[in-house]
């Protein structure tokens, strides 16, 4: 604040705050002053910030007056207070030119510095008539008054430091959304050429160990492609979008849940897969994307799941309501991270080294909310279980 630059921010932060002119108007009430302003002042300019006038003094905010011609110029050289009840009876001022050309008897000016000790300008006031300024209640308020008004100044310099800093954290997040959803776009091409020639490797006659290296792969792309579609469905949540479902009665999920299970089951050979599907009814759901959050949920359980422990997948529907858990064993994630653990990009903490960047629970909570459900989570030492349950219309 201290740059000769800087005078319409200095005026701008000052007229900000309705608290200074409430001082100002105090001053002026308190004393009878005619004239009171916050001025800016430096080595080479003197620069009305604020002011209350009674007496036609005629100075607005971003008014300047000749430096050298104020008594402020004074208060900043010496870096000390000028106090005069009546310019004719003070011995130092009476011949001073500055009361003779601005037309005062009655004048203070009081040093304003910022929190670094910087000098700001001055709380001064002036009157044609004599005021008795000297008396220590009087002195007492103006010092007070000109402390607030510097710590009013340092709060409103870091508050506009924030807003700055808030847009710049912005700006970037814009930029880097922008950038996953490009990259997220244009993976799609590749991941969908290597899916067709792994399907046309399959269709062809290969041996028992190839087949299986095949099946792996597959698994692999098939969990790069969701991915994608997590970043792109993330992109899309963020700017208003939101994810598309369109729900329908079907008998066909639970085909779309076994093509899961085997898919993940490929990959992760030392967590055996465990799954009981009961659809005795139709479901209504939006086949793709439900078993997009499926296969999310499935992820996240192989992947913080403890080796050598079943995962147990179960799914059932009724008239009334459609029910999907995965449960995997392993460490109790922390009460204090459940409420969070369904926020975008939250990783989990207690496993810093593990892959993945918190999107799969974010998408299949979004997806729930999509077919009108809810998506909860429970922890303790034995187990880790994710519930969704939604009403069955079908």
């Amino acid at each position: 604040m201290a740059g000769q630059h800087d005078f319409r921010a200095d005026i701008d932060a000052v007229g900000r705050s309705s608290t200074i002119l409430t001082l100002l108007e105090t001053v002026t009430l308190a004393t009878g002053m005619g004239f009171a302003a916050v001025a800016r002042v430096t080595e080479t300019r003197w620069v009305t910030c604020r002011s209350v006038d009674h007496i036609a003094f005629g100075l607005l905010p971003g008014d300047e007056l000749d430096v050298e011609s104020t008594l402020c110029h004074e208060v900043r050289q010496h870096n000390e207070e000028i106090v005069i009840d009546d310019v004719h009876s003070d011995e130092t001022y009476v011949d001073h030119h500055c009361p003779a050309r601005y037309g005062f008897r009655g004048y203070i000016s009081i040093p304003i510095h910022l929190r670094d000790g910087s000098f700001f300008g001055t709380l001064c006031a002036i009157d044609p008539q004599p005021r008795r300024l000297k008396e220590e209640r009087v002195l007492a308020m103006f010092r007070l008054f000109a402390q607030m008004i510097g710590e009013i100044l340092d709060a409103d310099e870091e508050l506009s430091a924030h807003r700055a800093s808030l847009a710049h954290e912005r700006e970037l997040s814009r930029i880097q959304e922008q950038f996953i959803a490009i990259l997220a776009h244009d993976l799609r091409n590749p991941v969908n050429a290597l899916k067709a020639g792994l399907r046309l490797m399959s269709r062809r006659a290969i041996d028992d160990k190839a087949h299986e290296l095949v099946e792996l792969m597959s698994g692999s792309v098939n969990r790069m492609g969701q991915l994608i579609e997590n970043l792109l469905d993330q992109a899309r949540s963020r700017h208003g979008g939101g994810i598309i479902i369109e729900r329908a009665a079907t008998e066909d999920l639970r085909p779309a849940l076994d093509q899961i299970v085997a898919e993940l089951q490929a990959t992760a050979l030392d967590q055996p897969i465990e799954a009981k599907f009961d659809f005795p009814v139709p479901v209504d759901c939006d086949v793709p994307r439900l078993s997009q959050m499926f296969s999310n949920l499935l992820a996240n359980a192989i992947t913080h799941g403890v080796s050598g422990a079943p995962i147990a997948v179960s799914a059932t529907a009724c008239a009334e309501t459609f029910t999907l858990s995965v449960a995997n064993g392993g460490k109790k994630i922390p009460d204090e991270m459940l409420p969070d653990i369904f926020l975008p990009f939250e990783r989990r903490k207690d496993r810093p080294n593990r892959e993945g960047l918190g999107l799969g629970l974010f998408i299949a909570t979004e997806i729930a909310k999509g077919h009108g459900g809810a998506l909860t989570a429970s922890s303790d030492d034995e187990r880790t279980v994710f519930t969704f349950q939604m009403p069955n219309r079908a």
